[in-house]
């Protein structure tokens, strides 16, 4: 099993290159981070993390500068999004920055991506937050086609843009790997089999009981379910966590660590590090 860490890269907390040279000297596989473009001051959205929203929330560093900082400092180091808010960029950009760290990074960006829960945020950038996921959708095909074709243009609902030259094209063909992250269901299932290729669930909760959802999904949409990459994104790891995943076929784990300086977040990787240390292959 592979372990990879997340944590909140802020303007106050450990910093980049620091988290990413310590991940990859202890062994860990990936680094990602969250995504908050801003909080707004007035907001009736309850936090599904509990309230009051704690502080790094307000504080993100933009994550494709933050994760650039940290590939160019390390040689093996896997870096990607935990998650990035997709209905909240332009396609055309994001599609850009995706490509570029790829192709910087050579080939190690991982795309985790989600809808979103803040409707406040999501307001300031113009998007309906009942109509999320068809914006996502859209989105995500458009940035598709641009990373794929040497021409690509997009005629939807939400994006438009006429036949357009887009480079550069990722160092991972067609794309990065593009993971979505929340609770499992019908409506994100579907996404995942149309447009992704791998689930995030959150903590790792209910896998065993949705795995087979997720399995016909893909198979429905002409893929094979065997292709499926589960990676819980945020879990706390003990011994008898890590087996039940290894009996699940999960091959990949993204460990949550506690946000703070380097003084709060390296103990911590040490002390996983020497936990997970017996399921690494």
């Amino acid at each position: 099993m592979r372990f990879g860490v997340t944590v909140f890269l802020t303007d106050q907390g450990i910093d980049p290159v620091t988290a990413a040279r310590a991940a990859e000297e202890r062994g860990f596989s990936s680094l990602f981070m969250p995504e908050h473009t801003h909080v707004p001051a007035s907001r009736a959205t309850p936090a599904p993390m509990g309230e009051p929203l704690p502080e790094q929330y307000y504080r993100c560093l933009d994550p494709f500068v933050a994760l650039m900082a940290a590939a160019a400092a390390t040689e093996r180091l896997r870096v990607g999004t935990g998650i990035c808010l997709v209905a909240q960029h332009d396609p055309i950009d994001l599609a850009k920055q995706v490509a570029s760290i790829d192709v910087l990074s050579g080939g190690r960006f991982d795309f985790g991506i989600g809808f979103g829960w803040n409707v406040e945020e999501m307001a300031h950038h113009g998007v309906d937050y009942a109509r999320r996921r068809e914006v996502v959708r859209e989105k995500m095909l458009a940035m598709k086609a641009l990373w794929s074709s040497e021409t690509a243009g997009f005629d939807g609902e939400f994006v438009r843009f006429a036949p357009s030259f887009s480079w550069p094209k990722p160092s991972q063909r067609p794309n990065p790997p593009v993971f979505i992250g929340g609770a499992g269901g019908p409506k994100l299932f579907a996404a995942i089999a149309e447009y992704a290729d791998g689930w995030m669930p959150i903590g790792g909760r209910g896998v065993k009981a949705k795995l087979p959802l997720l399995q016909d999904a893909f198979a429905s949409a002409g893929r094979d379910p065997a292709d499926i990459r589960v990676v819980p994104f945020g879990s706390i790891p003990d011994p008898g966590k890590l087996e039940y995943f290894a009996s699940l076929g999960i091959d990949e784990l993204i460990i949550g660590l506690t946000y703070g300086s380097a003084d709060v977040v390296l103990p911590e990787m040490d002390k996983i590090a020497e936990m997970v240390a017996p399921f690494v292959n």
